[in-house]
């Protein structure tokens, strides 16, 4: 997906800082860590997505000619440094979190080892590619989580912002636990499942309604999903029982009916009813038009019959919680510790390493934080941060998505019942920071700069 991505799709500040290092001669080697400083408000949990992609940003980066000749017209950069970037090659190691696995605030999603220019240089993009992906994994694991045993799809490629966005959003939900999208190019590129219906300027454009559902269904003979709520959805759906003998006879599969506006959880009831009666139980009731997880989970604890959802704007935009507060911060250079202290703003220092603890019952107790060369701790856990890269390659080669989504989805599993819920948990997820990397951090304190 990235290798057309231009490497000036970054910060100015990313090239200034470059030919500062190159003039000084600071080529040691720096450690980065991408993190997430606090969760959206109501939000108990986050989900690690995007790693794919910036694995392959990292092992495609080049700068092309017609690059290093618009750099050169700016008149901000000397001939040298520009001859520099000509050779500019990603060579450095990336530890990750696997794809689908639930994070918290404070712990390092992905680490970056490399020369410190390579290492600051893609600092945006990565930040740009993981913090999209998470926040829509994550938006996305919360509508699986009130959605229990319904078929979820992606519909927010219209409403993405941007084509890049929309793609992310069908990658990120179904890594999450979606059926599928209804965006075409991401069935070919991530191989996930496509879904779809028609639009109401279908039926619009033709004379009868009726006539618009027997030429779709004539059309498209097999899994036809129809559009009923364009003008009365009971009318229509009492349209679908006279046409469905006939529909039979010619091989029409009936697959399900689509309501998109409305009082969803009435109408779904009344419709339910229309089809039970003309003997048709097989035919499902798939709802959309605006729905976020808040939604979902009323219409579920209400006893609507609906048997699937689509979300588009809610999930490519997250509406509520548009954005992470994350960041990627340098943690070590030239073999020492690094800390910043800013208000609000200061990190733990150090090469770090995530480790999640379980109960006995298997599922997670408490995350720990700790520098990289601490032993784990002495309960059941394991190491959350794996490596992905060796010097600039891939290594070992990414797992399929969907051994990744299987992965996600026995995450979800294993929440805890406090952190599953759309509310604030009564006690947030406890991440302890170790011992010695508290003692570190003390220890940078007390340093002048």
């Amino acid at each position: 997906m990235n290798t057309d991505c231009s490497p000036l799709l970054t910060d100015l500040y990313e090239l200034t800082m470059l030919q500062a290092y190159l003039d000084e001669g600071m080529a040691d080697t720096a450690v980065f860590e991408f993190f997430v400083r606090a969760l959206p408000p109501s939000w108990n949990f986050l989900m690690a997505a995007g790693i794919e992609q910036a694995v392959d940003y990292l092992a495609t980066l080049r700068f092309r000619d017609d690059d290093l000749r618009w750099l050169r017209d700016t008149g901000r950069f000397h001939p040298v440094f520009l001859d520099w970037l000509g050779d500019f090659r990603f060579a450095g190691d990336v530890y990750a979190m696997r794809e689908g696995t639930v994070f918290f605030p404070d712990e390092p999603v992905l680490r970056v080892v490399a020369p410190l220019a390579q290492a600051q240089f893609v600092e945006s993009r990565l930040i740009n590619l993981l913090n999209y992906s998470c926040l829509v994994a994550s938006k996305a694991a919360r509508c699986v989580l009130a959605a229990p045993g319904r078929q979820l799809v992606d519909f927010g490629l219209r409403r993405a912002h941007g084509a890049e966005a929309g793609l992310l959003a069908a990658r990120s939900s179904y890594l999450a636990g979606f059926a599928g999208t209804a965006t075409v190019l991401a069935g070919r590129r991530y191989g996930i499942p496509l879904f779809g219906t028609m639009a109401h300027s279908y039926i619009q454009a033709h004379d009868r309604e009726a006539q618009a559902f027997s030429h779709f269904s004539a059309s498209h003979p097999r899994d036809v999903t129809l559009l009923v709520d364009t003008y009365d959805s009971e009318a229509a759906a009492a349209k679908v029982a006279v046409l469905a003998p006939d529909l039979r006879q010619r091989g029409v599969s009936l697959k399900a009916l689509r309501l998109d506006s409305g009082d969803l959880a009435e109408l779904s009831r009344r419709v339910r009813a229309i089809l039970d009666q003309a003997g048709l139980a097989e035919v499902r009731i798939f709802a959309s038009g605006n729905l976020d997880e808040r939604e979902i989970a009323r219409l579920v604890a209400a006893g609507a019959p609906i048997d699937g959802f689509g979300v588009g704007t809610h999930l490519s935009t997250s509406a509520d919680a548009p954005y992470l507060d994350s960041a990627y911060k340098l943690q070590v250079y030239a073999g020492k510790s690094r800390r910043k202290r800013s208000p609000g703003k200061a990190t733990w220092p150090g090469e770090k390493q995530v480790y999640r603890v379980y109960r006995d019952d298997g599922r997670p107790s408490y995350d720990v934080v700790a520098l990289a060369c601490e032993p784990p701790p002495p309960e059941h856990s394991r190491a959350l941060l794996h490596q992905v890269m060796h010097q600039g390659r891939r290594e070992p080669p990414l797992e399929p998505l969907d051994l990744l989504r299987h992965h996600a989805d026995a995450e979800l599993a294993l929440l805890p019942a406090e952190l599953r819920r759309l509310d604030p948990a009564p006690t947030p997820y406890q991440v302890q920071i170790s011992a010695p990397l508290r003692a570190l951090a003390h220890k940078l304190d007390q340093q002048t700069h």
